[in-house]
């Protein structure tokens, strides 16, 4: 039976009401009904609903009150890698910056949108014929968890968009936060069920978007704030402040503090004035960031690692507190590194309580003069890694030699070594130092690494200790009867972690070079080492002698090129450095290691990253869309045929890549003659190359 018009009517009525009103209350701030009224709304929508369920639309408000938990968070990967920016903590750094990005764009100045740097949790949006389709958390960058269900309970996020040309796949990028106030009432009601208290406004915000249960985020105050579009099926902007626009006409919420900056000093000027106003915000800044406001400036930049080069964070100091040091002790890292700690008297610095403190390295300590009973001044360098600063008072009772780094290991007992031309001392036990083999092993299983989840510190504590896994390679003779066997381990628990391990059996070269835990190779050297040589034996076997003089002669030939202006060819290994080579050969003639990496390609199918880079390889560029592959997918596939991919199109360029919707770099290759491939035509070079 069909429903009835005037129900409809009134149904659709309600849904607009409401929602206007949400908007007015999480967007504007500024409610036009109280609360008793928009419950009343709410529950006459509500009634329509239950009696006619065909009335209940994706994008009712009656959706946000959450459903049914979920078993797990499904990965998301991100077409467009949500990346971090660099950071910068002094006026010199940011004058660099500008200096740079002038450079990079040989103009004279240079207009920035600067904002202020939420601190939340960074949330990716994507719309489909303009209802939201997907929410996913940032994750690695590159694969995030899918948390749409809890996105939707947000009423700052809006269910459905405008239909226009821009909203027919729209993807936002923005964070979640909670407001100061709303974060101190949350609090108060902990405290009256006798529950537990949430440190920050971060964590309580990170771990309401994060529960399996829906309806939990539900009851959470959440709000949401756009700070970028990453991908618009039409894009009718050109700079960051139209986009910032766009999105507050879609009915977004953006910060109303951004402002439009000319060269450094304009820069230096709006992060004083928010420093000034920081206090008075509703909700908590660590910084402010700063983007190049052209597009096509941002385009030509490019990115550097895991950053954009036309973005940057400048953060204001980490928040300071003073404590007494109760003891120091000595800790001991994944590379044998001995590092001194300060056991502190608890003290509730930058959102956190702090009962331990870095103390750097035996320099550090002797330079600072810190010894226990001395009043010390902490801080969580970059808001996350507890230090101390310096001694604000001395104690009453200070020895004359007050400390001495340990000549064994306080783990194994081994002999400790100072590193000749480093402030280092390291333990020789290798894998043998228990507390070396548990960082090993937890580096190994990160993650970015070999990705095993379920094994963190808990567990492999248990399982150093009892001597069960001695080295990586131990993991993969583990059985379910073994893990369930230790404490904390019921039999769902075991089989999970079993069957994350046997997941793991497979796994990119680039992830395995990096979960080998090599000194001075982290993931973005890991990725150059698996596309320069393919395949874990190239690897294993390099000749790194060889391999320095090779970079060096071809960086020779490439300057010569360049001054001559004929096509460049890929340095090979660029990136890594003597010292760096130098580090992988001794780790990998090593002869434990070199059993323990036999054992481990024995039991991992390490796949080739593709053949090593060809000398003739070409320059690409990528722009738009491929409905086949992400662009970074696309990168990698060059790039493993020994191809170079740009960020923007010169003279130099070989092929540009146009994919849906590509923007001005299509306009330039053709101003400039050079050839352009659609999708198809790409994906049969790539089959011929």
């Amino acid at each position: 039976m069909s429903v009835p018009r005037d129900i409809r009517q009134r149904s659709e009525a309600l849904r607009k009401t409401l929602e206007h009103h949400n908007w007015r209350y999480y967007v504007e701030d500024q409610p036009e009904i109280d609360d008793a009224e928009y419950d009343r709304l709410f529950q006459e929508l509500l009634a329509l609903e239950a009696k006619h369920p065909e009335l209940a639309t994706p994008d009712s408000p009656t959706q946000r009150v959450g459903g049914a938990p979920l078993p797990e968070f499904a990965e998301v990967r991100h077409r467009t890698p949500m990346l971090s920016i660099a950071n910068a903590f002094d006026e010199e750094a940011v004058r660099a910056f500008d200096r740079r990005v002038r450079e990079a764009l040989e103009v004279d100045a240079v207009e920035y949108a600067a904002e202020p740097k939420f601190d939340g949790l960074a949330i990716s949006l994507t719309y489909r014929d303009g209802l939201l389709s997907e929410g996913a958390t940032r994750g690695d960058g590159t694969t995030g968890e899918d948390v749409t269900p809890n996105l939707r309970t947000l009423r700052s996020i809006p269910l459905r968009l405008p239909k226009a040309a821009d909203t027919r796949e729209l993807e936002v990028r923005g964070e979640v936060l909670m407001y100061r106030r709303d974060f101190d009432a949350l609090n108060a009601r902990q405290r009256e069920l006798g529950e537990k208290e949430y440190v920050n406004p971060r964590n309580a915000a990170a771990g309401a978007v994060r529960q399996l249960d829906s309806r939990v985020t539900a009851t959470r105050p959440l709000r949401f704030f756009a700070y970028a579009i990453s991908r618009a099926s039409q894009a009718r902007w050109s700079r960051q402040s139209e986009a910032l626009a766009r999105l507050v006409e879609l009915g977004f919420r953006v910060s109303e503090e951004r402002e439009l900056v000319q060269g450094a000093e304009g820069l230096l000027a709006y992060y004083r004035k928010m420093g000034q106003a920081r206090d008075r915000l509703p909700y908590a800044i660590d910084g402010v960031v700063y983007k190049v406001d052209r597009l096509d400036w941002q385009e030509r930049l490019g990115f550097v690692a895991r950053a954009p080069r036309f973005a940057l964070a400048h953060k204001y100091p980490a928040e300071e507190q003073t404590t007494e040091v109760l003891g120091i002790d000595v800790q001991v890292g994944r590379t044998g590194a001995l590092t001194p700690v300060a056991r502190l008297k608890p003290v509730f610095v930058g959102g956190a309580t702090v009962t331990n403190a870095t103390l750097h390295n035996e320099d550090e300590l002797r330079r600072k003069d810190v010894w226990i009973g001395d009043t010390v001044i902490v801080r969580r360098a970059g808001d996350v890694i507890p230090e101390v600063v310096g001694v604000k008072s001395k104690g009453p009772r200070r020895p004359p030699d007050r400390f001495a780094m340990p000549e064994k290991c306080p783990v194994c007992a081994s002999p400790v070594v100072r590193v000749p031309g480093e402030a280092a001392t390291r333990c020789t036990g290798g894998l043998y130092c228990k507390a070396q083999r548990k960082q090993t092993l937890l580096h190994f299983a990160a993650r970015r690494a070999m990705d095993i989840e379920g094994l963190g510190e808990k567990l492999v504590d248990q399982l150093v200790e009892r001597d069960l896994v001695k080295s990586p390679a131990d993991l993969y003779r583990l059985d379910v009867e073994t893990l369930a066997g230790l404490e904390r381990m019921a039999e769902k628990s075991a089989q999970n972690v079993f069957e994350s391990i046997q997941r793991s059996r497979k796994g990119e070269l680039e992830r395995f070079i990096y979960a080998l835990g090599i000194p001075g190779v982290g993931e973005e050297v890991a990725k150059i080492l698996a596309r320069h040589f393919g395949s874990l034996t190239a690897f294993l076997e390099a000749d790194w002698a060889r391999a320095a003089a090779d970079k060096e002669a071809a960086r020779k030939d490439h300057a010569q090129r360049k001054k001559r202006g004929e096509p460049l060819r890929p340095v090979p290994l660029e990136g890594i450095g003597p010292e760096l080579m130098d580090s992988m050969e001794k780790f990998l003639h090593e002869r434990h290691n070199r059993d323990v990496i036999r054992r481990l390609a024995d039991a991992i199918d390490v796949m080739q990253a593709g053949a090593r880079p060809a000398a003739d390889g070409k320059t690409f560029v990528l722009t738009g869309s491929l409905s086949s592959m992400t662009r970074d997918e696309a990168q990698a596939a060059l790039e493993a045929k020994g191809h170079q991919v740009a960020g923007s199109v010169s003279k130099r360029t070989d092929f540009v890549v146009a994919g849906e919707d590509a923007g001005s770099k299509l306009d330039k290759a053709r101003s400039l003659g050079v050839t352009v491939l659609d999708e198809k035509k790409f994906l049969e070079l790539l089959r011929k190359t």
